[in-house]
């Protein structure tokens, strides 16, 4: 059935199909979780309504578009695209582009990220398409193990990885984390591992006495090396070092390389003993050129002085002992990630058989895999909004409750889905008689059949045949999945208006949700026109402007009601409430209520 013609505006709205409540977040209550919301629609209709809620608001978009396979994985147009279609690649660049411009004009210019994960099929593509469509952004790519036992190609190299494309925008970049041994690829480095000791004696360019005359002098030791005395005065180029005398019972250390030439240390005399009686020199063995000095850079110093290091004692020179077992580096990865957590056959694939008790979706991200991803750029951000706009299973969403479940915070997920099928589920359902928008259709989409199924159990902790879910979730925070999260989803479609309706100033139910989406996604929705105003527990609606007065005194008792929108034609009605509320966000709506929300069709060509 035609919902309007080429080129007519669309009028979208949300219509609520249930939710799932285990966070708080009631009447009277906002200091209850917010909620994560599931909307099913086409993707860019659904990113163009978002753009009133969230227009330079998104904090990270993560993403997992089709890889454009040939395999009938996508639709352009409402057709399938073809191995064999001459134009498969620009079809899918064209479809993606219309998407990401979308995504950028809701990503915060600040400070967010975009990540796109893709295979060897679009990846050079895709890469471009991100320059060009982000020029400003920093754009780094990740290669990420996701099947150690590979797939099979006959006439090529067996595919285990795939690509992670990190579109780091404004302030954005990964953070040092705390990661485990597997992060370091192999490599037992030291400076990682361990408190890391810096040579005294600098090498490399500029390491000559002659560079700096003022880094040459005496550091002056016991005879059997354990103990520091003291440093001498910089020697001038003109003084040979060998006449100098060393107090009694002390020996002379200068900085001397391997080649007998003179070199220099990497600190003044002064600095030398400040940091000497701060425990932070350490000497090592005698050599036939002195001895192996080192000293903590102001890094590994401060690592010691937050408590990053246990400090168990000091050592006979006085510098620091330390307990290495303890400590976990805090570090960037390299860009080749190899973390069995990332087994997309067992942590994607099995971990929705546990749910489901079947395989219900083909090739699922790994949980840890999103949700380490996500670390690197949320982790450190407590009430960070994440969207995913191809959201399939919902593994991002359920990656975010984890993050919450770990440091308590309350990051909310905005994820968008079809209900689509695969070509072969078509075929089998419309043999039986059935056609798009039938009951026994939609049922067996994705949204409703994996994506809602699968945020509600993960939060319930019950699977869809309401039986406790098998096993524990593992890794960074272990638990079992049958304990579930603290945590609130609502489940929308998107809809259609019809214009009439709105010509007759009605549909404030359908935009009802994107006004609460906006405000926060906390507490009730306001859901009908007053015959003058309605306030809820983080947002309120002045329906009409005669009622202004008892509005603003009414708002005096509810502070937690940050955002107000006022519905009128009249701007000078706007600005008097901009006037009287300056510490709320004051937003305007038209009588006609849907007119705020109106779309474009033309873009929409898929």
């Amino acid at each position: 059935m035609a919902v309007c013609e080429p080129g007519e505006p669309i009028y979208p709205g949300l219509r609520e199909t249930g939710r799932v409540e285990r966070g708080g977040g009631s009447l009277g209550n906002p200091g209850g979780k917010p909620y994560h919301v599931v909307i099913n629609a086409e993707n860019y209709h659904a990113l163009e309504a978002l753009g009133f809620c969230y227009a330079g608001k998104v904090d990270c978009v993560y993403i997992d578009p089709p890889y454009n396979t040939g395999a009938k994985d996508w639709k352009y147009n409402n057709d399938y695209v073809g191995a064999d279609d001459a134009y498969r690649h620009s079809k899918w660049l064209a479809w993606m582009e219309r998407r990401l411009k979308l995504a950028k004009t809701l990503l915060n210019p600040d400070d967010s990220v975009l990540v796109c994960t893709i295979d060897e099929k679009e990846y050079l593509r895709l890469g471009l398409l991100l320059e060009q469509t982000f020029p400003e952004a920093r754009i780094q790519m990740v290669s990420c193990m996701i099947n150690p036992g590979g797939v099979s190609r006959q006439t090529s190299f067996s595919r285990t990885d795939e690509y992670i494309y990190c579109v780091m925008i404004g302030s954005a970049s990964p953070a040092a984390l705390r990661l485990p041994d597997e992060w370091l690829g192999g490599v037992k480095g030291t400076s990682r591992t361990k408190l890391h000791w810096d040579s005294l004696m600098r090498t490399g360019t500029n390491s000559m006495r002659a560079d700096s005359p003022n880094l040459f002098y005496p550091v002056f030791v016991t005879e059997d090396g354990s103990k520091f005395v003291g440093a001498g005065e910089s020697l001038a180029l003109s003084v040979d070092r060998t006449t100098i005398r060393p107090p009694h019972g002390a020996k002379a250390i200068f900085p001397i390389h391997l080649d007998g030439s003179e070199g220099r240390w990497q600190v003044g005399r002064r600095t030398l003993l400040d940091l000497q009686q701060n425990h932070c020199v350490k000497l090592g063995k005698f050599t036939p050129r002195g001895m192996a000095i080192t000293y903590l850079k102001a890094g590994q110093r401060e690592k010691v002085e937050s408590g990053e290091f246990n400090v168990t004692g000091f050592a006979p020179d006085g510098s620091y002992v330390v307990d290495n077992d303890g400590y976990r580096p805090a570090y960037r990865p390299g860009t080749q990630w190899m973390i069995s957590s990332h087994d997309a056959a067992r942590y994607g694939s099995g971990l929705l058989r546990r749910i489901f008790g079947d395989k219900r979706f083909d090739f699922p991200k790994s949980l840890y895999a999103v949700e380490d991803t996500l670390r690197f750029f949320i982790g450190g951000k407590p009430n960070a909004l994440v969207l995913d706009f191809f959201a399939g299973s919902g593994t991002t969403a359920h990656a975010v409750m984890r993050l919450n479940h770990e440091d308590g915070g309350r990051r909310i997920s905005i994820s968008v889905t079809n209900n689509e099928m695969s070509a072969a589920e078509e075929r089998e359902l419309t043999a039986a008689g059935l056609r798009q928008g039938d009951a026994g259709w939609e049922k067996h989409g994705i949204c409703r059949d994996v994506t809602i199924p699968r945020i509600r159990a993960a939060i319930t902790g019950r699977t869809p045949q309401n039986q406790p879910i098998k096993g524990d979730y593992r890794f960074t925070d272990p638990f079992p999945m049958a304990d579930g999260f603290d945590e609130n989803a609502v489940f929308f479609d998107l809809i259609y208006q019809d214009p009439y309706q709105v010509e007759l100033r009605r549909g404030f139910q359908a935009i009802a949700p994107l006004l609460w989406m906006r405000a926060g996604c906390r507490g009730p929705i306001i859901r009908k026109e007053n015959d003058t105003y309605a306030i809820a527990d983080t947002y309120a609606v002045l329906f009409r402007w005669s009622a202004v007065n008892a509005f603003i005194k009414r708002l005096e008792e509810q502070p937690e009601a940050r955002t107000v929108y006022v519905v009128t034609d009249e701007p000078t009605q706007y600005t008097r409430l901009c006037g009287m509320l300056p510490d709320r966000d004051v937003i305007r709506l038209y009588r006609s209520y849907l007119e705020s929300f109106k779309i474009a069709s033309e873009g929409a060509v898929d």
